[in-house]
């Protein structure tokens, strides 16, 4: 867990990770799963006393394949559910099983995956009136537990799908405004798909929760990513809207984004719509505590994207066409992340014992992009890490905050890149000469391994826990990139060409790095360690 604040960490306190989101695991057919090749990835990293796994949100995606913008913010892709798991539980028939729509095992094939997915949860429905009263009790008190956002989510995919996927808002009004009559007509007409959904979700967890355990005894801890604003089409919009800026027909009256800038004239418009905070703060923030329940109790910790917008938020108008007209608006940052520092606390016993510090959150911030000193503060008061990116260090200027000579304290997550960037290959052959010899002259050599050589540097920095992309390890070019920023295709299909026993030499130069600069944990003694003062 975090070291609580002002306490002293210890060696331990070094770590590094890798990054690799579950749907680019090898050995399936279409997209990775929660199974087998998750199971030996867990063995590969600890065997080479790697510490921590991160992973992009484990949420459902759009149509594009983004999990940044997911029909749910509670639910889990129905893409990762293991198949071979399944039958090997007498969950799903094995001659069921072979008959299963396939997929590409080179890239991710979204269409083949969403089939796969529909075919697979039509199968399990099928065979559940045979499985045991234990099972069928089992899974009737996790639907109880899980209530507060497992109905919204089965009625909203079940609509999703008898509508065509066509937006929320353009459904018949009684069931867009969600009409109690309508609700009712809906739970009893479609009682056998909402089955259906509800069975997914909950072998889904099972699964998730049988690889947490796997890595938790092999000393890996899972970090996860938590966009800041959901998909206005969604159901979490859909079954909360007052607590969101939409109107009664279900339009916009305020979009995120954030302001024009050096890499935007016109800035960014997400079409995601921003919160009513006002009625948030009126709740205790409830919406907001169940969600980050929800995936804390998936992951050890969680990144929390565009972190910045719990300070002040980009605001647009909702039929605005760039992000110019919008303004800075205050967000409750202080009171939210107090109430769930105090939630927490009660979650971990307490206070701690006579003498020492409160448990620190479970929070990455990604303060990424330009951060006012109002943003570190708030980041600083709950001591939360902040993230540096080191291939945005080499701009020629001395005081880049992210070349590590810069860091202030051990209170940070470096990465070589993250899934948004170029990889390190990719990102070296598109650099100008200049900043090629200034990368050559903080290295001290040539470069000749630029996903390497930047790892060396992350590893050699002060922050506590150093992440690398798995295609930096594997000296991987852009053809390997997972997303490109502001591109509608083409994004979120990168799949590893190769088996996971195949990882073990370059894992194990890792290892030896990271022995190198004291970032090496011993199994399940080890932890990832975020906390701590600056």
């Amino acid at each position: 867990m975090p070291v609580p604040s002002g306490s002293d960490p210890g060696p331990s306190s070094r770590q590094c990770g890798v990054l690799l989101h579950p749907t680019a695991l090898p050995d399936t057919p279409g997209c990775g799963t929660f199974g087998l090749a998750a199971q030996l990835w867990i063995d590969q990293l600890a065997a080479a006393g790697i510490t921590a796994w991160q992973l992009l949100p484990l949420a459902p995606t759009d149509g594009t394949g983004s999990p940044y913008s997911s029909p749910s913010g509670f639910a889990l892709n129905p893409w990762f559910l293991d198949v071979d798991a399944l039958v090997a539980e007498g969950f799903l028939d094995a001659a069921a099983a072979e008959g299963l729509p396939g997929g590409s095992v080179e890239r991710l094939d979204l269409e083949a995956a969403r089939l796969r997915a529909a075919a697979l949860g039509a199968c399990l429905l099928e065979r559940w009136p045979a499985q045991s009263q234990e099972r069928q009790q089992a899974f009737a008190r996790w639907r109880r537990q899980e209530d507060d956002w497992l109905v919204d989510h089965c009625r909203f995919m079940v609509l999703r799908e008898r509508h065509g996927q066509q937006p929320w808002w353009t459904w018949p009004r009684p069931l867009a405004r969600r009409g109690r009559l309508a609700l009712r007509q809906l739970d009893r007409d479609a009682a056998a798909p909402l089955l259906q959904e509800a069975l997914v979700q909950w072998q889904l967890q099972r699964q998730w929760q049988q690889l947490r355990q796997h890595a938790s005894s092999c000393g890996v801890r899972l970090i996860g990513d938590l966009p800041f604003y959901v998909a206005h089409d969604s159901a979490d919009v859909w079954a909360n809207r007052r607590l969101f800026s939409v109107r009664a027909d279900g339009s916009l009256s305020e979009q995120s984004g954030v302001p024009p800038d050096y890499f935007s004239d016109t800035g960014q418009l997400w079409g995601t719509p921003v919160y009513r905070w006002s009625l948030h703060r009126l709740t205790g923030f409830r919406w907001w505590m169940r969600r980050l329940d929800r995936q804390l109790q998936l992951l050890d910790l969680l990144r929390l994207d565009h972190f910045r917008a719990l300070e002040s938020y980009w605001s647009v108008a909702g039929q605005a066409e760039t992000a110019q007209e919008g303004r800075w608006k205050p967000s409750p940052g202080v009171a939210l992340l107090a109430s769930l520092q105090r939630r927490w606390q009660r979650q971990q016993g307490g206070h701690g014992s006579a003498g020492s510090a409160a448990p620190v959150l479970p929070l990455i911030a990604e303060d990424l992009g330009v951060i006012t000193p109002e943003v570190e503060a708030l980041r600083d008061r709950f001591g939360l890490p902040g993230m540096k990116i080191l291939q945005f260090a080499f701009d020629g200027n001395a005081d880049n905050p992210y070349l590590p000579a810069n860091y202030q304290g051990d209170h940070w997550v470096v990465y070589t890149g993250t899934h948004d960037n170029a990889t390190c290959v990719g990102w070296w052959q598109q650099l100008q000469e200049d900043q090629r010899r200034q990368v050559g002259e903080l290295v001290g050599h040539t470069i000749d391994a630029p996903g390497w050589q930047l790892l060396e540097l992350a590893l050699g920095s002060s922050a506590q826990l150093a992440v690398v992309p798995l295609q930096d390890l594997l000296h991987l070019d852009d053809q390997a990139r997972f997303n490109t920023p502001g591109t509608a295709s083409g994004n979120w299909t990168w799949r590893l060409g190769q088996p996971i026993a195949s990882l073990q030499e370059p894992l194990g130069g890792l290892q030896g790095l990271a022995q190198r600069y004291g970032r090496t944990g011993s199994g399940a003694a080890a932890e990832v360690v975020v906390g701590g003062s600056r």
